[in-house]
Parts: C-alpha cells; structure tokens; sequence
C-alpha cells in the first residue's frame, strides 16, 4: 500500500522553515533579485499614487479591452520567467560533459525544465492567445463587450492566480520534478512525497477553471451578439479561428480537470486511479492528459492561423484568397485533433491496428493546415506586398511552421516514431510547432493590433532587430537538437556522458542567447514606442489600412467601441464601407448602458489561490476560512443589484465628435 504524509501542524500543515530552499545559492539569488524588484516597483506605484488608479480602472475593470491588455502583459511578464528557465537549462548542457556536473544539481534541473513547459503553455502561449481574442474578437463583430463582463474579469484573475501558485513554488518549496505533463507513477505519492506535484495540480487547476470560463463567454459572445448583417459565413477569419478555439476549450479542459482532480485524490485521499495496486492503471492517465493535451495545441496555434489570415489580406491589399475553405479547413481541424492524441504513445504496446489508425488521422490533420498555407500564398500572390514588422511576421512562420509540419509528419509515422519517440528530435519538433508557429503568430498579432490598443506603432527598428534575433536564433537553436535527435540523444538529460555532442549544445546555446537577445530588443521596442508615443501617433483609426470592422472605430476604441451598432453587408467589412462611402453618424446619440467595474473578480480568484496553497501545504484551518470567505463574496457580489451605470448622452456625443476627427469623415 501507498504511504502518505502526515500533518504535523493544524495550522501550518507541512511548511516549515525547510521549505525556504536556503542551501540553493541560484534560488536564493533569484529570490533576492525578484525581492528587490517587487519592493522598487511598489515603492514606485506607492510614490507616483498609481495604486487608486490601477484598482480602479484596470484590476477591477469588466473592459474586455483592458483585460486583453492585463492577459498580454501576464503573459509577456511570465515569458520572462519561463525564458530564464531555458536559458539556464541550455548553459547546463553546453558545459556538462563527461565528469562534469555543470551548475544546475539533478533535482533542481528537474524542477527547471518541469517548471519551463508549465509556464511556456499554460501561462505564457493561454493568456497571450485569450488576450488577444478578448481585445479583438468584440471588436470584429461589432459587439460592446464580452456576452459576461464580469466573468471575463474572473476568469482573468483565475488565470493570474494560478501564474502566482507556480512562482511562490520557486521560493517555498519546490516544483514537480515530473516533466510538464506529470505521469504517474512519478507523480504519484510514493515517488514525488513533496509538494511539488501539488504545486502542479492546483495551479493548473486554478488557472483552468479561468480558462474554462473565458471559452465559454467567448463562444456565448460569438454566436449571439453579432452586429446585425454579420452571419457566420460574414464573420471574420479570426473570429472564426477564436470560435472554433474556445470550442476546443470547453470540450478539453474539463478532462484536464478532471484527470487532475483524480491525480490529487491518489496523492490526497489514498484512491487509486492510476497505481498499480488496487486496480488502478497509469497508462489511463497517459490517454486522458493526451486527450486534452492535443487538442491543446491547436487551441494554442488556430488562432494564430487567424492572426495571418488579418495580416496577410492587409499588408497585400486584397481580400484573402479561398475564405470558405479556410472556414472549413478550421473546423476539420477543431474535429481532427481530437482523433490523433495516441500518437503522443505510439511506443505503449497499444498494436498495429490502433498505432495506424492514429498515425493516418495526424497525417490528415496536415492537409486541413497545408491549404490554409496555401490561401496565405495565394493570398500573397500578384498582391501589392508591404513587408511591415506583421507581415514579416507572417512570412517567417510559413517557412518555419512548413519544416515543423514536415518532421510532424515524420513523427506520424509509427515505425519512425518508434526510432524518434523520446528523442531530441521530438522536442526540436515540438519547440519548431510552437515557436515558430504561436509566438511568431502572437507577435505578428501584437504589432498588428497595438496602434488599435494605444493610438501609436510600435518603434520599427527595435522591432526589427527583435525579429531577426529571434528567427536566426531559433533556427540556431533548434536545427543542431534535431540532428542530436537523429544521433539518438534522449531529452531531459542534465549531463551528457559522450564529449563529441558538445559542439552541438554549445552551438544551441548560441541560439538561445540569441533569442534572449530578441525579447531584450522586444522590451526596449515596448519602452522606446511609448517614450515616442507623440511621434508614432496615428492620426486615423486604421493604421494598418485593415479590412475587418475593428478599425472602423478609433485607435484606441472608447469603452462603449460602438455608439451606434454596425451593419454588415460584406465579408471585408470596413474595406465595403469605406469602398461605399458610408458616413459616420454625428448625431441622435443616446445614452450607453455600461456594467461598472467590480473587485468581487479578483478577490474571488485571490481566494481560490490561498485555497490552493493551504491544501498544498496541509493548512486545514486556512482552507476552511478561505472558503467560507470566499463563499461570502460570492453571495455578495451575486446580490449586488448597483452594476450599472449609463454613459450619458452629451458625453457620447463629444467623445464621437473626437473619433470622427481621427478617423476622418468616413466610418
């Protein structure tokens, strides 16, 4: 039978003063860095009175555009902490040869690269991909706000919450030595005693009840509050994109939920889903992590799809070649993955039969995604091309994601996978899929809507030089590791026994460095752009001459977007309009409905996060009142009738009298 911790505490469950890693000299360093940056960065706000400000008008606000931008910025902030991770595992692998044990002990490697895949996929690539969804989506179909503002609001903090869960890992306590997934038996009680896998399990479970919620007001917002015209054959491609990935969401990640919740009741409860005693069986929750975990990563890349779908038919000045079937290629897609998530253990024993089922539907999947590039080429062909930062962008996933595709195929190919499964070569594959196609995507998408976002372009040259660090870098970085793969080199691995490998690593750690470089060039773009502001403003509401109707209002959009509701006759919305000279209304305003701003969404989610670090801990008492508490702002906010307030007239008419000057005298 399994043996489970004891309390030793009442109120303090397990955490002692052990739990402080005081003999981790890098944690210790790292925590005295993030210590006295958080404690500048308060005495900052505190002295410059921002903290009124910020409560007010962002961390309580149901402005589905300012929670986009607070769900970019968590995801740019935490970007930089699983970026830290790669670099420090890359140098560990560039010099620990042989004898050498290089600088990073087994455990603490272990955590890095556990914690590295964590936060890359849920709390860097989700709140990057749901922010922009949030700003834009609204926007594109000419609706006010989300379907429920408010829980867009919560589903934000949920979202951050789990984020703070896995950074006070870092200095109480220790991560999940597991790998980003966690499979059992290493998960289990028996192999993983500490709180590393509870860690694990409730921040994700935190942040995926936000996940959860937010594709759920998203499809809401999508089938019922588009403008009137507007029907799903008219609906731009990313808000296509957008629908189809929130559909994913709230058909997956109720797995995660689930498969979590019964992995902490192994470890929680003595039950026994996925030991080997007691008819438990592991290989169930390799099937159900994987049933969530593909469909995962079109969730994350569909979206991008619709980011180069905007920007290709804008930097060419022409309507996107083949809309109907880059809808209908969506939607296979959506249906596809969740047909192929086997392929994930093709090595398992599941036999001949299962293994070729699986490996022709992820062959398939690849044709949906081929003629969506081929649209893009298309698209691109006989087009007036500007290669702005957006379309450069662009241009650098097609190549990129078409090498990534083709060693996907490979991969679908059982008897390869067979030599391939567990190797170097997978991870280049995975990190090829997912850098070259999300983050190129998400920064091609921060470019193109962030003068819609602030009134102002991002500096260009700075912009540049972070898009050529980061695409040199990454094929630096990533083409030594698929030739390490073929050479048969495992993953995960802290020390490499065979000396001849080092040019290899040494030369990946080259390219990371380089990429380093890209997200320093990326922040000094932010810092630069908004030091410049005055001179990059934008004197119109559609900078980028786009196509869809989100830049039919000013740059930025005022609360309500929309003082009259847009009709739509045409696919290339804003192009029909201004193709047919349609003018903006300039009277018969009336009054704007608007739901106030409330806390109740951040408390909740706070709350939740001490829930989750008293049961981490074993703090019983705490996990009582945190919920009570909880309960109680619930019921308060659920009976707070004052959440409305009416933007008046008058005020709408001025605001729109500022619009109409940005945007000139049409639409």
């Amino acid at each position: 039978m399994q043996a489970y911790p004891t309390e030793t505490d009442p109120i303090f469950g397990r955490l002692t003063w052990e739990a402080i890693p005081f003999h981790e000299p890098i944690l210790l360093a790292t925590f005295a860095a993030v210590a006295l940056g958080g404690l500048a960065l308060l005495g900052a706000l505190t002295y410059f009175r921002l903290w009124g400000y910020l409560w007010k008008n962002w961390f309580t606000s149901i402005d589905h555009k300012k929670i986009g931008i607070m769900y970019m910025i968590l995801g740019l902030v935490m970007l930089l902490r699983g970026f830290a991770d790669a670099l420090m595992m890359r140098a560990q692998q560039a010099i620990a040869f042989g004898d050498g044990a290089g600088f990073l002990p087994p455990h603490h490697y272990d955590q890095v690269f556990t914690a590295h895949g964590v936060i890359m996929i849920f709390f860097v690539a989700m709140p990057l991909v749901t922010g922009l969804m949030n700003y834009v989506v609204p926007l594109q179909i000419g609706a006010r706000d989300v379907a429920f503002p408010f829980l867009n609001n919560f589903s934000f903090w949920m979202t951050a919450m789990g984020a703070v869960l896995v950074m006070a890992s870092l200095f109480v306590g220790e991560f999940a030595r597991t790998g980003w997934l966690a499979f059992p038996p290493l998960s289990g009680i028996l192999a993983s005693p500490d709180v590393g896998v509870d860690y694990y399990i409730w921040s994700l479970q935190v942040a995926g009840v936000g996940t959860l919620l937010s594709g759920v007001n998203l499809i809401v917002t999508i089938v019922k509050m588009r403008a009137p015209g507007m029907d799903m054959m008219k609906m731009p491609v990313f808000t296509w994109t957008a629908l189809c990935t929130n559909i994913l969401i709230v058909a997956a990640f109720p797995v995660l939920t689930a498969v979590l919740a019964m992995l902490g009741m192994d470890r929680l409860l003595g039950t026994h889903f996925f030991t080997n005693e007691l008819g438990g069986n592991a290989m169930m929750y390799v099937n159900l992590i994987w049933i969530w975990g593909h469909p995962e990563v079109y969730i994350l890349i569909l979206p991008c799809f619709g980011i180069f779908s905007e920007v290709v038919a804008t930097f060419c000045n022409k309507r996107l070649f083949g809309y109907t079937s880059m809808v209908y290629a969506t939607c296979v897609i959506m249906v596809l993955s969740y047909l192929v998530w086997l392929h994930h253990f093709f090595t398992m024993g599941s036999g001949a039969s299962v293994n070729s089922f699986f490996g022709i539907t992820t062959m398939i999947i690849s044709i949906p995604t081929g003629a969506k590039l081929f649209n893009w080429l298309f698209t691109m062909y006989r087009g007036r091309i500007r290669y702005e930062l957006p379309m450069m962008w662009t241009v650098a996933f097609m190549v990129t994601f078409t090498i990534g595709g083709m060693t996907g195929v490979m991969l679908a190919i059982p008897p390869a996978d067979f030599v391939l499964h567990n190797s170097l070569f997978l991870v280049a594959h995975f990190h090829n899929v997912i850098i070259g196609g999300v983050l190129f995507g998400l920064f091609a998408g921060i470019n193109y809507w962030f003068p819609k976002a602030f009134g102002f372009k991002l500096d260009v040259f700075w912009g540049k030089v972070s898009f050529w660090l980061w695409v040199v870098g990454f094929y630096v970085a990533w083409m030594p590791v698929y030739a390490l793969g073929f050479m048969g080199v495992t993953r995960r691995l802290n020390v490499i026994e065979d000396a001849s490998m080092a040019p290899y690593f040494q030369i990946a750690f080259l390219g990371v460095v380089m990429i380093a470089g890209g997200i320093g060039a990326m922040l000094l773009q932010f810092a630069v752009s908004f030091m410049r502001r005055k001179q990059l403003q934008d004197v119109t509401g559609d900078p980028w001459g786009g196509r869809t109707l989100e830049w039919s209002t000013s740059s930025p959009p005022p609360d309500y977007n929309f003082a009259f509701t847009p009709v739509v006759h045409d696919n290339d919305t804003w192009a029909d309009m201004k193709k047919n000279g349609y003018q903006r209304p300039l009277k018969d305003f009336v009054p704007i409905h608007m739901p106030a701003n409330t806390g109740a969404g951040f408390i909740i989610a706070a709350l939740s996060a001490v829930i989750g670090f008293a049961i981490i801990w074993h703090m019983w008492i705490l996990t009582g009142l945190a919920f009570v508490a909880m309960l109680v702002v619930i019921i308060v906010h659920t009976f707070n009738y004052k959440r409305d307030y009416y933007i008046p007239a008058d005020e709408v008419t001025r605001t729109e009298d500022r619009h109409t000057a940005l945007l000139g005298s049409h639409v």
